[in-house]
Formats: C-alpha cells, structure tokens, sequence
C-alpha cells in the first residue's frame, strides 16, 4: 500500500488487485450485488483504492479493513442511487387538483362569510389575538410576548373567541 501511495507502483497495485478483487466481488455479492453489479463496484473501489492510497492510515486499520469500508460505503452509495423512486408522470400526488365544484365553492363561500360576521362580534381583545395566531401565525407564546399579556390570557381569550364563534356558528340560520 505504501508503493501505491508514495511511489505509484503499477506493480504493487496489480499484485493487490489481484489479491482483493475476487474477495471483494464475493463480498459484494453478499451485500445483495448481482454479478455485474459486483465486478463494477470492485472496479470503482481498486480505482478508489489507486487514487487515495495516501489517505490509508495503518495506525487507525489493517489494508484489508480499510479495502473492505471502502468497498461496504460504495455499496451503500449504490443501494441509495437506485433505491430512489422514479417519478412516475401520472402520480396522484404530482397532478393539479380537481377543479371544484360550484357548490362547494358556494358553501366554502357561505361558511367564510360566516366566519367572518363572527369574527366581526368578538370582542377587540379577543379578535387581535385570534388574528395574530391565525394570520400572523404567532405561536401563543410570541403572542404573549409581542402584546405584553401573560401567556394563560392570551390562551384562554383565544378559547373564548373559539367558544363565541362556534355558538354563532352553531347557531340555525
């Protein structure tokens, strides 16, 4: 390994190759590789193995063991490139939405009405607080500290605005 590194050497690394590559082929046949699969990754680790024999470090692994990390890290980076799905064209999730139909789009149109006629009758405090969770998208406690109120105000005035919107709500028309 230190020929590789320090000097290059064709001939130490074709001693090598040819010492791991047939193990490596069996190892990643092991790990789930077809054939080719396995004589690819076994060209691509020795290629790997070529190029950064200088980064091998004997005091932390044996050459085998650093080989064979090499070769388990280019099996999983395989496994991840084809375990990721295709997009498939007519994927449910990938079409528009269906248009809606009118008389949802009336009765959505109703209910905010109605929303909004009950939002008209909360009380300032109430209505502030409610519009700074719901449209601001303040999370209680920021809205605690924005307004200056404890934190179990701001909590029980937006239940209250609940409450009083949903009786109107509730309400028959």
């Amino acid at each position: 390994m230190n020929s590789i590194a320090c000097e290059q050497s064709r001939e130490a690394f074709a001693e090598l190759f040819e010492f791991f590559a047939p193990r490596l082929k069996s190892y990643m046949q092991r790990l789930g590789a077809n054939e080719s699969e396995a004589e690819e990754l076994v060209q691509d680790v020795m290629i790997t193995v070529w190029r950064k024999a200088g980064m091998y470090d004997p005091r932390q692994a044996s050459v085998s063991t650093w080989i064979f990390r090499v070769a388990r890290n280019r099996r999983i980076d395989a496994q991840r490139r084809t375990s990721r799905p295709e997009l498939e064209p007519d994927e449910p999730m990938l079409q528009p939405a269906p248009a809606e139909q009118p008389d949802a789009a009336v009765a959505r149109g109703q209910l905010e009405e109605q929303v909004r006629a009950q939002m008209a009758n909360l009380p300032e405090e109430q209505l502030v607080l409610l519009q700074a969770a719901f449209y601001d998208g303040l999370s209680h406690s920021e809205i605690a500290e924005t307004y200056g109120i404890p934190l179990g105000t701001v909590k029980s005035r937006i239940r209250l605005a609940f409450m009083k919107m949903r009786g109107g709500l509730d309400a028959p028309t």
